[in-house]
């Protein structure tokens, strides 16, 4: 518990389409985010953390409410979340926390946000569509009272300023502490790209320390066969990233000189993550790891000393959680769970996959379990206007144990026939549990596979040489 005995502050830090493999602890070589790193080791670091719908929209409508995009109605962008939706605002509000939220909405149906349309915080500082509002060096929020606010800086920087400025509001100035608990969501746009001019502009020399020093392995492969924008985009997006992770540092140096670091969960995650068009003709809207896999790191009281959670965890799941860390109710409408319990118990009861809706791009539906991803879309369904299909189609299956970039589609191979129809089952179940209807899902066309390879007639065998099939050429999709 913190010093003071009270409920523990919570910041959420969120940015926008971050892969999971920018950060060190996944991996990635160019040092851009020692922050994070070292919160992820000295605190929780959710190992394999997934969104449940890779599209903006949906994707935070979940965050604040532990519920699946077909329960709230926030299937895709442009749906504004219901007037009714309780969110963490709500939550915490209601058990004596000061609320704010600052930066990036896109959860209301206009711009400015209309107050019946800001979730319930207290305080607010945001854009619905920041991405519009603003660029890289031009900030243009709006207030409580709607009236545009400029703020100085780079944009990931001003929008951690001003948080810095929110939690300095909350504390008393002797540095002893807050004067009641505090929530503050913290929406940063950043490293997601600008839509007015498709680039991903970082902050002034940035770009270039990273441009063309290593790629993911998946863009690397994918981009050489055309259509990517990876190569001539990510020195800009790792650069953002790296600004981030500086911006976190800083927010994490504030809360330290406040007094409140000790008693103040800091959270740290993304809405989705970027293919750079390596999987459709956009960023992101796609079953893969690519969009799917997320940062999630959290520090501070309960979660010092986590460790590394390495069960798959959806930020579906975050909601609860936080409650829970906070020591309040878990409202029975949250379809998320807490994953606390597996901080102290790696073996505690936890679903073996999480599950994934997609939309926009198709119709979509996949579980992702520690070794496979399993995905089905519906052939017929419109993906802007239905929020769920009635007749899908096997799509994808990945041996994730083997082929961690999914390279390989193994869909319709009778080899993997039966692993496809267990993983069929266990869909059909979390699909249920999430609301939806019970659905049809079809068997993927047979193809031929490995298993029907024929000898080649050009190679010699002899009994002490095995015999060697003819290659097939692998499958991509």
């Amino acid at each position: 518990m913190p010093k003071s005995r009270r409920r523990p502050n919570v910041i959420v830090l969120f940015t926008d389409q971050q892969r999971w493999d920018t950060t060190g602890v996944h991996g990635n070589p160019l040092d851009l985010t020692p922050n994070f790193d070292a919160m992820a080791r000295a605190g929780t670091h959710v190992v394999h953390a997934f969104t449940p719908q890779p599209v903006c929209a949906p994707a935070r409508a979940a965050i604040q409410t532990g519920q699946y995009a077909t329960t709230t109605g926030v299937y895709r962008n442009g749906i504004p979340l219901p007037a009714d939706a309780r969110t963490l605002a709500h939550y915490f509000g209601s058990a004596g926390y000061t609320t704010g939220y600052i930066g990036k909405w896109h959860l209301a149906s206009s711009e400015p946000v209309p107050v019946e349309q800001r979730g319930g915080y207290d305080f607010w500082l945001g854009a619905n569509a920041l991405e519009f509002t603003s660029d890289a060096y031009r900030t243009t929020l709006f207030d409580n009272d709607n009236e545009p606010v400029m703020l100085p800086g780079y944009r990931s920087d001003a929008l951690i300023d001003a948080a810095i400025r929110f939690v300095a509001d909350q504390c008393e100035p002797d540095g002893s502490g807050a004067r009641q608990p505090f929530f503050c969501f913290i929406s940063l746009i950043e490293p997601h790209h600008q839509n007015e001019v498709d680039t991903y502009p970082a902050p002034v020399g940035y770009a270039e320390r990273y441009q063309g020093r290593w790629m993911p392995p998946d863009l690397a492969e994918l981009s050489a066969t055309g259509g990517s924008s990876a190569h001539r985009h990510i020195g800009g997006y790792f650069g953002q990233v790296r600004r981030i992770d500086e911006g976190l540092g800083r927010l994490l140096d504030a809360l330290r000189s406040l007094g409140v670091l000790d008693d103040t969960i800091v959270a740290f995650t993304s809405d989705h993550g970027n293919h750079f068009k390596t999987r459709n003709s956009e960023y992101k809207r796609s079953c893969h790891d690519a969009s799917l896999r997320v940062p999630l790191a959290l520090r501070g009281p309960g979660f010092d000393g986590g460790g590394a959670v390495s069960r798959p965890v959806s930020t579906v799941d975050l909601a609860p959680t936080l409650l829970d860390a906070a020591g309040l109710v878990i409202p029975s409408t949250m379809q998320g769970r807490s994953f606390l319990p597996l901080l102290a118990d790696p073996d505690a009861p936890w679903p073996d996959e999480v599950f994934v809706q997609v939309s926009e791009s198709e119709v979509g539906r996949a579980i992702r379990t520690s070794r496979w991803k399993y995905y089905v879309a519906d052939p017929d369904a419109h993906p802007w206007d239905d929020a769920s299909g009635r007749r899908y189609v096997e799509t994808a299956l990945y041996d994730l144990a083997n082929d961690p970039y999914e390279l390989v589609n193994l869909a319709g191979l009778p080899s993997h026939r039966k692993i496809a129809d267990e993983l069929r089952a266990r869909l059909i179940a979390r699909m249920r549990e999430a609301g939806e209807a019970e659905p049809v899902i079809e068997p993927a066309p047979e193809r031929p596979g490995r298993a029907q390879c024929r000898v080649d007639p050009n190679v010699h065998t002899s009994p002490r040489t095995p015999t060697r099939f003819a290659h097939q050429p692998r499958s991509r999709d």
